[in-house]
């Protein structure tokens, strides 16, 4: 019995995984639940779970591609001969009906990438045309800049099969089929074509200087699809100064992060005004029951945002331990969907950067607010500055929040 190991869909936004590692060779004995795989989400790096115990068989997919979800990956199989017997790479995939398909076809493991494809933060090299002479040759690189390099993962679609309503949907609209993604079983459909129409086009690089295309890592990607997605969110924004002299003294005190502090006094300020604790759907505003609160944190590649569940009901000292936990998860690249997802307001803070005297956030989606914290002035004053969706709060309801907020951080007896 062969049984498909497949990309696993680790968040409701997922699309394609990175196969970062295989822990397991063709032919090793696998145990129900052990760790085979590991996987690169938009967010962090997760384990492929063994469904059940065998032998690992190929074909296997290859490490650092990026494979659409639910697609297999390798197979597991009842013998050690039979995964021996079995391919320890895939073959390359063809297109059938030239190109075109009437309905999806089954997918296929991703083939294995060439050896200048093989690093994620590297250019992926496109090979250099043919020229019929040597004159010819010299005389193009004269005239012309460098082609641009492609990362396959990313825009070439040179094997990708189409469906032939998809095939005279782009070029009813001009649109040139190699330049359209395929969707996540592999396959260009009318979707994609529609996608690619109304998507914003790309800056024409041509006239400038010679360039590469880099394929960017998931969270950094991630990041640019959840920033397009607050588009249609209207926003306003509002400021206060503020003295964090005495949050400072007393979170040292308590022997607590600033970070922490903040967003505990965040916290309690939201639970007393329920407007900030709502957020905008199609089927009507959405009221939270308890406050969870989002922190903007860098990793280097991007920003992430653990989440405080119930920051204002919990106590302290359960929170600092939470906290303790997800900055863990985050340098060590082990954070999942549920640690992250569904804050319900949102805080930002670069008041470790000194020449940041002011900024402005943009609201995620799924909240009403975002809190961007500056750092001190030469007077001692600090920045902060609200980002409100004005679908559903007011100018006035932001003043009186910063207003309550300012209380709070002068009078700290609520930090315990």
């Amino acid at each position: 019995m062969k049984s498909e190991i497949t990309m696993p869909v680790l968040s409701d936004t997922m699309q394609t995984g990175r196969l970062t590692r295989w822990n397991k060779a063709v032919g090793e004995a696998v145990k129900q639940g052990e760790a085979i795989a590991e996987v690169e989400t938009d967010k962090a790096i997760l384990d492929v779970e063994a469904f059940a115990s065998g032998y690992l068989a190929g074909p296997l997919a290859a490490v650092d591609t990026d494979i659409p979800v639910r697609q297999a990956i390798g197979y597991i199989v009842d013998t050690r001969e039979a995964a021996q017997n079995n391919p320890s790479s895939p073959p390359s995939a063809t297109a059938k009906n030239s190109g075109e398909v009437a309905e999806p076809a089954a997918t296929a493991p991703v083939p294995p990438a060439p050896a200048s494809e093989t690093r994620p933060d590297r250019a992926v090299t496109a090979p250099p045309a043919k020229a019929s002479s040597a004159e010819s040759s010299a005389e193009h690189m004269d005239s012309a800049p460098p082609a641009p390099t492609v990362s396959r993962s990313a825009a070439a679609t040179d094997n990708a099969q189409t469906s032939p309503y998809a095939r005279a949907l782009a070029r009813d609209l001009e649109l040139d089929i190699q330049s359209i993604k395929p969707g996540p079983d592999g396959i260009i459909h009318a979707a994609q074509v529609l996608a690619a129409a109304l998507a914003p086009k790309d800056a024409d690089l041509h006239m400038g200087p010679p360039y590469s295309i880099e394929r960017p890592k998931m969270l950094r990607a991630a990041v640019a699809r959840n920033m397009s997605a607050t588009l249609d969110t209207p926003t306003f924004h509002i400021s206060s100064r503020f003295a964090m002299t005495p949050l400072h003294a007393a979170a040292k005190q308590a022997g607590i992060g600033l970070t922490l502090a903040l967003s505990r006094a965040c916290a309690l300020t939201v639970a007393e005004d329920p407007w900030f604790n709502h957020t905008w759907t199609q089927a009507g505003l959405a009221k939270r029951s308890r406050v969870d609160i989002g922190v903007a944190v860098d990793t280097g590649e991007g920003l992430i945002t653990p989440v405080l569940r119930n920051a204002a009901g919990r106590p302290l000292n359960e929170l600092a331990e939470d906290w303790r936990i997800l900055l863990g998860k985050v340098k060590n690249g082990r954070i999942a969907p549920e640690d992250y997802r569904g804050a319900s307001f949102y805080l930002s803070n670069l008041g470790v950067f000194p020449e940041i005297v002011r900024f402005n956030a943009i609201v995620p989606v799924g909240a009403a607010a975002i809190l961007a914290i500056a750092a001190a002035g030469p007077d001692g004053l600090t920045d902060f500055t609200l980002s409100c969706d004005h679908r559903v709060i007011f100018g006035a309801d932001a003043a009186r929040f910063l207003q309550r907020l300012g209380s709070r951080l002068e009078n700290i007896f609520w930090l315990n």
